[in-house]
Formats: structure tokens, sequence, C-alpha cells
């Protein structure tokens, strides 16, 4: 129902009565004031053109209600069985990111490429980078469960053709497929929550999706090496298969077709030229020596491609209507802080978990399983650090603490492991593993409440997911950047110090037939190799560490989850608390409050007022200081059986008087009261914008303003005199 405001009224969108039952709360100077970012929080959610792009009117705002939302009535069998099937695919998606690490030797001894092995890590990742912002538009506009069902064939099979490659090469075009279903499926599967749960219930379901990410990272390794110590390699690929399909078919069986109308506009152009920018830096970074020996000119080829895409990526962002990732975010040093922090974060995790194993399994002689289980104390710490420093500040409310700390033990492990060498124990290697785990769980997760507490509501979204998207771009320059500077490094070792083994570059199998002393030297120029790739790392960790200073640590604020309607990278997010939050203030804002504000005013200005005639004043005030005797009779409700009479008492106090023409006015005493009023609730409201600077969001100081004005004129209840029905 719309809200009467003024000679028209608010949208029907705008719930009044529940947007002030959300904000208010009780307090010593008038009896009331507001829980401003509740409020706002609440404001933001599924806003639909505030400011537009560029900017706008705040008075086009729509406040949604959470209780109006609605998803299909899914039983609690089918969500059951279509949760275990999404959470088995977002397993598999997301373990082929870490599962391959512990297979990587076994690989290139079959297969061959070496010197190109990281390439197996950096196409899945490049390729779900890439199509991720796709798939959350493609869900939008043709429903989440063909797009759900698309991405797991895709993923299939690529998974299937991955287990049937006969080298290198297409093992690498084979695993591109596969991250391109491997995308959707992360993204789908996070969206589906929305289509088939409750609002007050998908906080729960977010976690445990959160908490199958997680999993993922610390098996990944694990799950490899075990396949790879019992089995063929190709089993890590062909076991998707089985899984994928009875997924696949519990899907389409239980989960009913959701699609909600949409006029979403796929940026195409930016997708491909973003896709195009991250390929060429992906092959100049992994490639460049090789192609400057053997292929200057499609080294210079590649070099123009990537530039020229970027160049072309930012002219395109700018001119379409929704746009892959607003250059405005640029402007904002949180997220530009961020994204640069995210991205040495990503480099950093990637590329140890591809070059770690190869130096347990090659260098210290572990089987596939044993390096895995040495790897999984990274991942642990990781996860370890990540919950500990979200629970301690949560209990603080500070946070920029944790990236300093974290960019710094980041670099000293990174440090410790440049020094490694053919005798450090496997146990050493694993406490400085530990050590970076530490030490990226406290960046990661950290970065993105950063920005969230930083940019403007209307921005909250796609920051979010910008920094996300620069810390998968880091992880997938990473693994080609780490791998590329590992492959020239060794090569440069042995021809220096050992040309006879050159084979190895191109047939690792030969590692395997090396005579005791070989291999030896063999493991020496290994090691050595890895030298300069985690220097390279700790001098990009030390950059991370400096940035860290830069962030600006704004007090956090209570947000409520936003969803911008055009946000094309946004993974779907809800307020479950909305509701409970909610029924919580509505008992301290119930209209006997209201009347309690009226006799405080009254008391504040030294006015013989009582609280309904001063509702009165402030209901005329509202529309302008002068109104119909029967417009405004028929505004205010047939019930309002005593405002004749009201109205009287405020003519007889000097501060309204009829008008010719059946007209009622506010007198110049009236108007003056009526200001002063107006600008106390302001003023109230405003104490609550310390952490905001007003000129940097004109449309909360419009809004206060909007919200003093409706609050003034809430009509009250005398306390223990029941509202007339």
């Amino acid at each position: 129902m719309g809200y009467q405001h003024g000679i028209g009224a608010f949208p029907t969108s705008w719930d009044i009565p529940r947007l002030f039952s959300l904000a208010v709360r009780r307090d010593d100077t008038l009896g009331l004031n507001l829980n401003l970012p509740g409020l706002i929080g609440e404001i933001a959610v599924h806003r639909n053109g505030m400011r537009g792009k560029c900017g706008g009117d705040v008075r086009h705002m729509a406040i949604s209600n959470s209780r109006q939302q609605s998803v299909p009535d899914t039983g609690a069998r089918e969500r059951i069985a279509i949760f275990s099937a999404l959470a088995l695919v977002l397993l598999l998606a997301s373990l082929d990111q870490t599962i391959v690490s512990t297979a990587l030797p076994t690989i290139v001894r079959e297969i061959g490429g070496l010197s190109h092995l990281s390439w197996i890590v950096t196409a899945y990742l490049l390729a779900t980078t890439i199509v991720v912002p796709l798939y959350g538009k493609l869900g939008d506009l043709f429903g989440r469960r063909i797009v759900l069902q698309v991405a797991i064939l895709i993923f299939l099979v690529g998974s299937a053709l991955c287990g049937v490659a006969q080298n290198l090469p297409e093992l690498i075009a084979f695993r591109i497929v596969q991250g391109l279903g491997g995308g959707g499926l992360i993204v789908t599967a996070m969206a589906v929550i929305g289509d088939v749960v409750p609002p007050r219930e998908r906080g729960r379901y977010q976690g445990f999706f959160g908490g199958v990410f997680g999993l993922s990272t610390v098996l990944g390794p694990l799950i490899g090496g075990f396949i790879v110590g019992n089995a063929s390699w190709r089993w890590i690929f062909l076991i998707n298969l089985p899984f994928g399909v009875l997924a696949l078919a519990v899907i389409n069986r239980t989960f009913r077709p959701h699609r909600k109308p949409s006029q979403i506009q796929i940026d195409y152009p930016g997708a491909m030229l973003l896709a195009l920018t991250l390929t060429s830096i992906v092959i100049v970074t992994s490639l460049g020596a090789t192609l400057a020996s053997e292929a200057p000119v499609s080294l210079v080829a590649f070099s123009l491609l990537g530039v020229v895409s970027l160049a072309s990526f930012i002219y395109i962002e700018t001119r379409v209507a929704d746009p892959l990732l607003p250059l405005t975010l640029f402007a904002n040093r949180a997220f530009v802080v961020a994204a640069a922090i995210g991205f040495i974060v990503g480099l950093a995790l990637f590329g140890s978990i591809t070059l770690l194993p190869l130096y347990l399994q090659i260098v210290k002689g572990l089987d596939p399983t044993s390096a895995g289980l040495h790897l999984t104390p990274m991942m642990l710490g990781v996860f370890v650090s990540s919950i500990t420093s979200g629970q301690i500040i949560s209990r603080i409310g500070r946070y920029k603490m944790f990236p300093i700390m974290g960019t710094g033990v980041m670099t000293v492990a990174l440090v410790l492991l440049s020094s490694i060498t053919v005798d450090t124990s496997a146990s050493t290697a694993s406490v400085y593993m530990v050590l970076l785990g530490l030490g990226l769980g406290m960046v990661m997760q950290i970065l993105v409440m950063a920005v969230q507490n930083a940019v403007a509501y209307e921005q909250l979204g796609v920051a979010t997911s910008g920094t996300t998207l620069f810390r998968s771009i880091g992880g997938s320059v990473g693994a080609a950047l780490f791998g590329a500077i590992f492959g020239f490094a060794l090569n440069r070792e042995i021809a220096a110090h050992a040309p006879q083994l050159a084979d190895t570059m191109s047939d690792p199998t030969a590692i395997g037939t090396l005579s005791a002393e070989l291999k030896a030297t063999y493991n020496e120029l290994f090691v050595a190799a890895l030298h300069p790739v985690f220097r390279t790392a700790a001098a990009t960790a030390f950059v991370a560490f400096l940035l860290s200073f830069l962030i600006k640590e704004v007090p956090l604020r209570a947000t409520l989850a936003v969803e911008p309607q055009n946000d094309p990278l946004q993974m779907p997010r809800d307020a479950t608390s909305l509701e409970e939050l909610a029924r919580i203030v509505e008992r301290i804002t119930a209209k006997e409050n209201r009347w309690r504000y009226y006799e405080q005013a009254a008391k504040r200005f030294d006015v013989a007022l009582q609280p309904d005639e001063f509702w009165l004043l402030a209901r005329l005030g509202e529309i302008g200081g002068r109104a119909d005797k029967a417009e405004l009779r028929q505004r205010l409700g047939p019930k309002e059986t005593r405002q004749p009479r009201v109205f009287h008492r405020l003519e007889d106090a000097g501060m309204a008087r009829e008008a010719p023409g059946g007209f009622v006015e506010l007198t110049e005493k009236g108007q003056q009261l009526y200001a002063r009023l107006l600008r106390q609730r302001q003023d109230n409201l405003e104490k609550m914008l310390a952490d905001w600077d007003s000129n940097e969001r004109p449309e909360v100081r419009a809004l206060m303003k909007e919200l003093a004005t409706s609050f003034a004129s809430s009509p009250p209840v005398k306390p223990g005199v029941m509202p007339s029905a």
C-alpha cells in the first residue's frame, strides 16, 4: 500500500511505517533516534535507478519489503535434493582449481611439457575468470536452471576431454573448455539460492556453500595426490563424469524453472575485450621469453593485441548502459588499493600451489599423496586465519591491521621459501607453507570487507565483485608468470651447469632414469630455479604490504546486503536478518512512542500544544502549509473524527487559520514552528552521520530530509489508549 505524502503519494514500494519501524530506536533527546546504517542498508536493497548511472533523483529510490519477496514453494525434500546436487557440482568445479597441483609432476612425466606445466592450472583459472560475469547475466535473462544445466554439460565435456588428452596442448585446450563450464557452476549455483530458498533462510545456505569452497581448497591437493598415487592421473578429470551426471539428473527433476522478467543487457563487447586482454597478458607473461627468442613477431603481436584490447575495453565501458566493470570504481582509493592487493594475493596463492608440489615430489622424493598431505597445512592456514580474523573483527570492529599483518607474514614466508635447499626437510618447508597460508587468510576476505565498508551503497555489489575479479586475474597471471620464471630459470641453470640434462625439459620421464649423481645435480638446479620465483613473489608481497597501509579504515557499519539491479559481476547476497530486526524495533516504534515524541517536542519548543495538535501542524506543514478542508479530511482518513476540534485548538494557539475558498493554512507562527520541528528532527538524524561524508553522499542528506518530514507527520496514539479501529 502506498503511503500518502504531500499532494501525492509515495510509490507503493515505499513502506514508510515499516521503514521507520526498521530505523527508529529510543534516545533521550526527543524520545527517538534513527539507526542510520540499518536504514540505509534497507533502502539500498533493490533500489532501482537511484542516481541512475551518473546522477539522478533520490526520490526515485524504491524500498523493498523483504516480506513481499517470493520464491517458489519448494518442498523440504526437493530443496535438500537440489542443494545436495548443487553442492556436488560446486565442489567439483572448485576442486578442479587445486586438485591438479599434486598431479602436475605425474602429468608432465607422461605427456611432457615441463616448461609449460603452469598452463594446466592457468587455462582453467583464466577461462573461469572470463565467463563469471557472463553467466550471472545469462541466468537473469534465460532462467538459472537451463544455464546451470548447460554449464554442467560444458564442464563434463571438458572433463571427459581432459581425461583422454594425449599431449600438453590438448590438455590445456580441454582445461579451457572445462573452465568455461566451471565458472558457470560456481556463479549459478550460488544464484539458485535466491530461487528456491526464502530470504530468511538464505544466509544459512550461503554459509554452507562457502564451507564447500573452503573444503575444496583444503582437500584439492590431498585428493589429487591420492588419485595419482593409486590410479591414473586421468581419473582426476574422469571422476567428475558420474557425479556430474547424477547432479544433472537431480536438478532436472527437482529444480522448477523460475525466471523473473529482466531487462538486463549483457555487455558482450566488454566481455570479449576483457577475455582478449587477459589472454594476451597471460600469453606474454608465460611465453614471453620463448617468443622473444623464437618468434619475436608473435610476441609483438600479442603485446599489441593486449594493449589495443585494454584500450578498447576502457572505451566500451564508458559507453555501454551496463558496463562489465564500471570505471567509476577506480576513482575510489579503497577499491584501487584492495584490487591491487587482491591481485598480488591471487598471484602468490596460485603461483605457490603450482610449484610447491613439484619441489616436494621431484626434490624431496615424496609420492603424490604425501605431497598433498604436506601442502594441506598451507590451505588449513588460509582457512583458520580467515575465520579467526573475521571473528576478531566482529568483536573489535577494526580491520586495517589484518591486511598489514597478513601481507607482512606473506612476505616473510615467501622469503623463507626462497631460501629452501635440497637439504631442507619437507616438514620445514611445510612450516613455511603454513606461514604463507596464515598470511593469505588474513588478507583475502578482509579486502572485500574494506571495500564494502568504504564505497557508496549503490556501488557496493559491483565493487565487491570487482575486487574478487582482480584476485582471480592475479591467480591466472600468477600461475603463468611464476611458471614462466621457473621454466626460464631452470633452462638457464641446466644450460650453464649441466647441459647433459637438457633432455629433461622436453621429456620429464628422463628424470627417473638419471643416475644418482645426475639426479642430485638436477635437484640442486631445480631448487636454484625456484629461488627467483619466490624472490619475485616476496617482492610483490612486500609491495602489497606497503599498499595495505593506504587502506582507509572506516568504522564498520551495520550494512544489509545490497543487490544492484544491473550489476553483471555481483554474486547473489541476501539480508536474512531483516525481518527479525523489523520485529524487534517495531516494538519500540509503536504510535505510543510518537505521542511521547510530540510531548517532548512541545516542551523543547516551549509551546502549549498537545501531541495531536502538534501532529496536525506537522501534517499541514508537510503538504505545503495550505490545504483544502475536504481534501485534508480525505487525506487524513475518515477515522480522524477529531480533526475539526484539533484544528480549532491550533487556531486558538495562533498556529493556523481558515482561508478564503474553503482552505486552511498555517500562520507565519505555525510555519516557523514547523520549520523548527523539521530542523530538530534533521539535526538528530545527522548526529548519526558521524561516519558518513554528506558531500560524497548527497542522496543520504536528501533522504534525511524526506525521513524527517515523514516522521514528524506520523500519527500518534496516547499511551494506554487503543487506536481507533
